[in-house]
């Protein structure tokens, strides 16, 4: 074997040290989730910084010849019996005053809790260097890699980099009228306590103005708890910015609230604003809750957090292939359940995990940026079993009585950072929608696999709306791809509508006793709203040439392998606030849908003539041509007519005055031909994700509103990138030409207009039988599944909180015939899975 200092002579030219914007991955293999707390620690690689655990590393060095990496491994210390003694000479730790985590104020991380081992290893013969080895070598080995290893330690990983920045919560603000505040020289003096509100009496929720000290009552929440917006009205009549609340006052600070600024802020001279109206902050003891408090109370529905995370029974901690916790990075929950869900799906399975060891030698020079490897790496992650394991002894931190189901487990930050990449919610650590997130993962999982197996296959299915002219008795037939049913919640069919009333009623009487009931409504009930004809009102109608009223049905034109179904708790109340439906709804373990099975045109039944509205001119606009592409300014006989549609301005000014973008709402009406508000709140409720949601409105027969991009303008770069996803040229091209040239809208675009692709093939099963019967050749489409009717549930995912940002999502899942619960790194057998209180439910196809 060659003398280890001649080795590191002769691999010297590739060991680099650390630059500033360098990419560290110290703390995770980018192709598992080894760490260097695991077995055999990890491997940088100290020419581009990636990561690997040992069963990885030798891989990565037959591919890429690299020989020197640092090895990394860390190794739990004891930890001391008590950390707090003040007999230890050490002063007690602070507390924390941020939600937030490694950063100043907010939660510590002990990294003295690991003794870490780190030395440089040249493979293939895993030749060891110790810092102390250095000494004895050259003076130019000696000083470069001194200097990388010396580099990678200092260097924030990546990982650390995403963990703290993301976890940092909201961070108030100094208030713009702390500094300078008007305070009268009233007389008024505050008593330490009994406060009141000075017009309703109240005595909870109080606030008294810095400006003049009136006490008053705070907001009303919106589920009807709070105050009588009584301190908020006194701003509006004085307009005196700012409030503190009363029973929040202690020596560290108090909750002060901003009218002007509509937030919670920071008052530096918050002793001295308060010693003016005869508070002592440094005497004051806090008998309130915070706002921060109040808002985890508020999220705690009675009942709902106990119920759904099993917590008043014992469940049994399970361990091992399939079974395999996550950990919560901050609020990632969400995406926890839902990958947790997708990877029980024998299609994700088959795709990313048996296919593993392919696509990770097939995977670029940077895996950590690859979005098939990320998902590979994630779904063997939970299915092998390997992170399966129960968690160190956490010491007397929890006692004995409460089982621990906690597991060493995983933690994605590759992936959530991979996937979030760009979004403006998915990139940050704030609770989202765990249905957007599907959603959006399906998405990508679209865009990846349009040269290979499509596992979102799984999901997809037709949905057919007939239409029908009440005037004419005449039908049109379209259809649309979809990957959830939507199921709406009608309150007014509530099984215990007597019950709630009476709740009601004792509650707007001020009865603190009055129990919380939860409206109960009947399964049915729901799928017999999804199912009834909707009435269209303003239907401009081709038969008649007039506008008319119109009913839609909507069914399945094809049944997918996996349904999911999404209860529509989320809403809107009539001031646009958001709230969740508190429901209880008794699904059922088994569905069959044939008789929803969409039938298509009717023996008998005639067809809406294919006849565009009347086009409809604005007086003061010239009708304009395009150029085409082959045209010239001399000669006009290329051009196609730009016709400037008449718009509701009405419609479009209310959709604007509720603070949707201009070019959105115009959109809306246009899309939805001038039918009223409620036809266009509809478009934009369900196209608000859309990447051109904002952009200008677009009309038929242009390719980018102002003005076309001629083919031979563009950028052969963007339509080699497209075509490389499975598209074709020409579909590149309209791509591209309908967007103006830009290749992240040109990729939404393609994706958001697969129906009109010409060479998207639909399996032969992808229509429902009565087409086929009739012998109708089915027309292009996206591909889809079909076969019967009949699931079986196998899995659903619930959410506590009182709206999709806040509060927690866990799933369960029936493996082997068993419940069982995942709370991130908690899984445990389930005892009481609570049906009725899911959010998204998963069936599966079951044989006739």
């Amino acid at each position: 074997m060659a003398d280890v200092g001649e080795v590191l002579m002769s691999v010297l030219s590739t060991i680099r040290v650390p630059k500033p914007g360098d990419r560290v991955h110290k703390d995770e293999c980018a192709l598992s989730f080894s760490s260097p707390e695991s077995e055999g620690g990890i491997y940088v690689c100290m020419n581009t910084f990636l990561g690997f655990g040992s069963q990885y590393v030798g891989r990565h060095h037959a591919r890429t010849g690299q020989r020197a990496y640092l090895h990394i491994t860390r190794t739990r210390k004891a930890k001391k019996e008590d950390e707090n003694n003040s007999g230890s000479g050490h002063p007690p730790k602070k507390k924390p005053t941020r939600l937030a985590i490694g950063i100043e104020g907010g939660f510590d991380v002990e990294q003295e809790l690991y003794e870490e081992d780190v030395k440089v290893v040249i493979l293939p013969d895993r030749q060891e260097v110790t810092s102390e080895d250095l000494g004895t070598m050259p003076d130019v080995v000696r000083e470069r890699v001194s200097l990388s290893m010396s580099g990678i330690m200092a260097a924030d990983s990546v990982s650390h980099t995403l963990q703290v920045q993301q976890w940092d919560g909201e961070v108030r603000q100094e208030s713009k009228h702390a500094a300078n505040l008007k305070q009268l020289d009233n007389g008024v003096k505050i008593p330490p306590s009994g406060w009141r509100c000075e017009v309703c009496d109240l005595q909870e929720n109080i606030w008294m103005n810095l400006t003049d000290g009136k006490v008053l009552c705070g907001r009303r929440y919106f589920d009807g708890s709070g105050g009588n917006n009584h301190a908020l009205l006194h701003f509006q009549e004085t307009g005196y910015p700012l409030a503190v609340k009363l029973g929040t006052i202690t020596p560290d600070g108090a909750d002060v609230y901003s009218y002007d600024e509509d937030d919670m802020v920071l008052d530096s001279k918050l002793p001295e604003h308060l010693a003016h109206f005869g508070i002592n902050m440094m005497t004051m003891e806090k008998t309130e809750r915070t706002m921060t408090e109040l808002e985890i109370a508020v999220n705690q529905r009675v009942g709902e957090w106990e119920v759904i995370q099993e917590s008043g029974t014992t469940l049994k901690p399970l361990f091992g292939p399939g079974v395999t916790g996550m950990k919560n990075l901050g609020n990632s929950c969400y995406l926890n359940s839902v990958m947790q869900v997708l990877f029980t799906v024998p299609d994700f399975q088959s795709t990313y995990v048996s296919n593993i060891d392919k696509i990770i030698d097939e995977a670029p020079s940077d895996p950590t940026q690859d979005f098939k490897t990320q998902v590979a790496k994630l779904g063997y992650g939970l299915l092998s079993g390997e992170y399966s394991k129960p968690a160190p002894d956490p010491g007397d931190e929890i006692g004995a009585s409460e089982p621990r189901g906690d597991q060493v487990g995983i933690a994605p930050r590759m992936f959530k950072a991979l996937v979030g990449r760009g979004h403006p919610e998915f990139s940050t650590n704030r609770q989202q929608d765990a249905q957007e997130f599907l959603l959006h993962f399906i998405n990508m999982v679209e865009r990846n696999c349009r040269s290979g197996p499509n596992p979102s296959e799984a999901f997809r299915f037709l949905v057919e709306e007939k239409i029908v002219c009440q005037q004419s008795q005449k039908a049109k037939y379209t259809q649309r791809v979809d990957y959830i049913v939507q199921l709406p919640v009608p309150m007014d069919q509530a099984a215990n509508t007597e019950e709630l009333k009476e709740a009601e009623r004792r509650r707007e009487e001020g009865d603190s006793s009055a129990p919380t009931v939860r409206a109960q409504i009947p399964f049915s009930a729901c799928m017999a709203a999804l199912s009834e004809p909707e009435m269209l009102t303003d239907f401009w109608s081709s038969a008649v040439q007039a506008k008319t009223s119109a009913t839609k049905t909507t069914r399945f034109a094809s049944f997918p392998d996996h349904l999911v179904i999404q209860i529509k708790k989320f809403t809107f109340g009539l001031d646009w606030v958001p709230k969740k439906l508190d429901v209880s709804i008794d699904v059922p373990d088994t569905l069959d849908l044939s008789g929803l099975r969409a039938t298509g045109q009717q023996p008998g039944e005639e067809l809406l003539p294919e006849v565009a509205p009347p086009p409809l001119m604005t007086p003061d606009v010239e009708v304009k041509g395009i150029l085409g592409s082959h045209g010239n300014e001399d000669d006009d006989s290329l051009y196609s007519p730009l016709l400037s549609p008449v718009l509701d301005d009405s419609t479009v000014s209310q959709l604007c005055e509720m603070g949707f973008p201009l070019e959105a709402c115009r959109k809306a009406v246009y899309y939805t031909g001038n039918t009223g508000i409620d036809a266009a709140m509809n478009w934009i409720m369900s196209h608000m994700d859309d990447p051109d949601f904002s952009a200008p409105l677009v009309l038929p027969g242009s390719s980018s509103g102002p003005g076309t991009t001629p083919t031979e303008s563009l950028s052969e770069e963007h339509l080699a990138t497209i075509v490389s996803m499975g598209f074709s040229r020409d579909q590149a091209t309209k791509a591209l030409r309908a967007t103006s040239n830009v290749l992240e809208r040109a990729v939404d675009w393609i994706f958001s207009h697969l129906d009109d692709l010409d060479s998207m093939d639909v399996s032969e099963a992808g229509r429902s039988a009565a087409e086929s019967e009739g012998g109708r050749d089915p027309p292009p489409g996206p591909r889809v599944r079909d076969g019967p009717g009949k699931y079986e549930l196998f899995a659903f995912i619930s959410h506590m909180g009182t709206s999709t940002m806040c509060g927690h999502y866990v799933c369960h899942i029936k493996k082997d015939q068993q419940w069982v619960i995942f709370n991130d790194q908690k899984v445990c057998a389930s005892e009481k899975p609570p049906k009725d209180l899911g959010y998204l439910y998963f069936y599966r196809r079951v044989a006739d």
